[in-house]
């Protein structure tokens, strides 16, 4: 593994945001949905697509917070371009579980 100083660190933008939209994704290679979430006024919404679909219904992500990088440049899915990227951890099966705050906080509060 590759160490890193606190300033490389620091550039990571891990902020919260509330998803505020949910969407099937078909087109997706492998199975997602499109998400729209809030990170507050300094953010605004931002869009993704999290293969999070063998955990988590639409139900179940509908105003659920999140940890998502907020400063990675816009990627191409398929017809969709993804803003940000929702973080979470792989299972042995391929599942994502969320990292979620055990909290709420405010939208946009940055990790660190």
């Amino acid at each position: 593994m590759k160490e890193i100083d606190w300033d490389d660190f620091e550039q990571v933008e891990l902020r919260v945001g509330t998803v505020i939209s949910v969407e099937e994704f078909p087109e997706a290679r492998r199975p997602a949905y499109k998400l729209q979430v809030d990170f507050g006024g300094d953010i605004g919404i931002k869009k993704s697509s999290a293969q999070l679909t063998h955990l988590y219904s639409v139900e179940d992500l509908q105003g659920r917070q999140v940890v998502a990088v907020t400063n990675f440049p816009p990627k191409q899915i398929g017809p969709f371009m993804s803003e940000c990227l929702v973080t979470g951890f792989y299972r042995d099966d391929g599942s994502v579980v969320l990292a979620v705050p055990d909290k709420e906080v405010a939208n946009g509060a940055k990790l660190g």
